[in-house]
């Protein structure tokens, strides 16, 4: 899964731990009513912020939802662990009593009832009326009312579905149960068990409507800004003079030097020919240059294209992880050249600095570049001293360690050789990413990038994606600017919108 996490609306199977017993009251409350006195309000905000999520879906081929986890310690997490421990205790006590009380049990099996139907598919509908016989509640009020409930049968056959029901990764959840004697404490892990089954059961709804979510999202998104573009003719000039400038860039001379040239002739050998293409300009180029250039864009530059600026803080976020991995990457060559071979020849050790870099450079963030790579030099350095002497291999000398220390701190520099060859060597990878996909770019990434393979892999998917939902958006509208900019030969060669 991914790092996504978003709110699953609707009932969760937790939600029924945190409440009496008794159905909760379905009056609206204070905020309820005071929400009330705008429902056309309202009525606009849920629109919009399903259209987000359609958008967000459309866009993003790995979106899925996640059980919010909170965190430990957390007040928060207390106080729901707190509370949910006092629900099952309070169970446990009716239960027990004699004779038993089973109100609180009939509203489990209540809402259990519903999460086994809401997992059902359409066709399936021999299994939802076994569900809807086996679990009638009105029979299973009269079983509670002359003290008949048999729980603990009741909970074997929800096992039982749950075992027809579960995707094969919750298999192992489901059979741990089938070991638990104890009534309350099997009723709480079916619980459990039935929330994660709840979000497989939405994720796979998601990847089912992707296709269609992505077109609605296309669609909705291109008829508010022509309804946008209708009350304000000149709503494109900023994106007509961001793709005349990506043109311009294209068509004038590669700046010379040995880092542009090695950078230029190893980021695309196999992917090669295609970013830096003698070839007439077409839309397509002119396209990948535009979205790169976004990622070098001046925060004070107020002209930032009109059609990309609902992806501007998404663009923003791929930039910040484009300078990260461009330090990362740049901090594992300078330290790869005074460790050797043998060293960083271990995955281990190679995903231990990593690690321990990538936690350093969050500090990026809320402190000075400069300051900041201080520390992260100097705790690579011992690292890397540490490694080498735990593999019976000769430690760094002091002169050694201090030139690797300077060495890395020289990185916080943009200027820095070692950094401006890395982050070349990344945005030409990006620019392969869009014309040849990203699977292609990965076969022959260049010197410096394959110890960052797996993350770059990860933001040429987020670049490629994003790029591509706007050019469905917006496509027809680009294609008519570059008819003013390309000669006519070269812009009938493809249709942006098809691309």
């Amino acid at each position: 899964m991914t790092d996504v996490e978003e709110n699953v609306p609707g009932k969760d199977p937790g939600d029924a731990e945190s409440r009496p017993c008794k159905p909760e009251s379905s009056g609206p409350t204070r905020e309820d009513k005071g929400s009330l006195k705008d429902p056309p309000s309202r009525l606009r905000d849920t629109v919009n912020d399903v259209s987000k999520l359609s958008i967000e879906i459309g866009m993003n081929h790995d979106f899925h939802m996640e059980e919010k986890v909170l965190p430990p310690g957390s007040l928060e997490g207390r106080i729901k662990e707190t509370m949910h421990n006092a629900f099952w205790d309070h169970l446990k006590e009716q239960l027990s009593a004699t004779p038993p009380d089973f109100s609180c049990a009939l509203e489990l099996l209540k809402e259990i009832k519903e999460i086994l139907l809401s997992l059902l598919l359409p066709r399936q509908n021999r299994l939802r009326s076994e569900i809807e016989e086996a679990l009638d509640m009105g029979l299973l009020k009269q079983e509670a009312e002359h003290g008949a409930l048999n729980v603990p049968h009741l909970s074997k056959y929800i096992l039982n579905m749950m075992t027809l029901l579960c995707a094969p990764v919750r298999d192992e959840a489901v059979q741990k149960l089938e070991n638990i004697t104890d009534p309350v404490r099997l009723l709480r892990g079916i619980f459990e068990v039935l929330g994660l089954m709840k979000m497989d059961m939405v994720n796979y709804t998601i990847q089912s409507l992707q296709p269609q979510l992505q077109e609605h999202s296309v669609q909705y998104e291109r008829a508010k800004f022509q309804d946008l573009l209708n009350k304000q003719p000149s709503l494109l000039d900023h994106t007509t003079r961001w793709l005349s400038r990506a043109a311009a860039d294209l068509s004038a001379p590669l700046p010379s030097g040995p880092d542009t040239a090695d950078a230029a002739s190893s980021a695309c050998s196999s992917p090669g020919e295609v970013a830096n293409s003698p070839e007439p300009l077409s839309p397509t180029m002119v396209l990948s240059q535009g979205f790169l250039n976004l990622l070098l864009w001046d925060p004070e530059d107020d002209e930032f294209p009109e059609t990309l600026l609902t992806d501007r803080a998404r663009l923003q976020q791929l930039e910040a992880q484009v300078r990260q991995l461009t330090v990362l990457a740049s901090v594992l060559l300078v330290s790869s050249s005074f460790s050797g071979s043998v060293l960083f020849g271990s995955p281990q050790f190679v995903d231990k600095l990593k690690r321990l870099t990538k936690a350093l450079l969050e500090e990026f963030k809320c402190r000075p570049e400069e300051e900041a790579m201080l520390t992260v030099s100097e705790q690579v350095a011992q690292e890397i001293h540490q490694s080498l002497k735990n593999m019976g291999l000769a430690a760094l000398s002091s002169d050694n360690t201090a030139s690797l220390i300077g060495q890395l701190q020289n990185v916080s520099r943009k200027e820095n050789c070692v950094r401006s060859v890395i982050d070349q060597r990344i945005h030409l990878f990006l620019k392969c990413c869009l014309v040849l996909g990203v699977q292609r770019s990965l076969l022959d990434l260049p010197g410096g990038l394959t110890l960052i393979e797996a993350e770059l892999a990860e933001l040429g998917q987020k670049f490629v994606s994003l790029t591509h939902h706007n050019q469905q958006v917006f496509g027809p509208y680009y294609t008519e600017i570059l008819k003013g900019l390309l000669p006519p030969a070269q812009v009938l060669e493809t249709e942006v919108a098809s691309l």
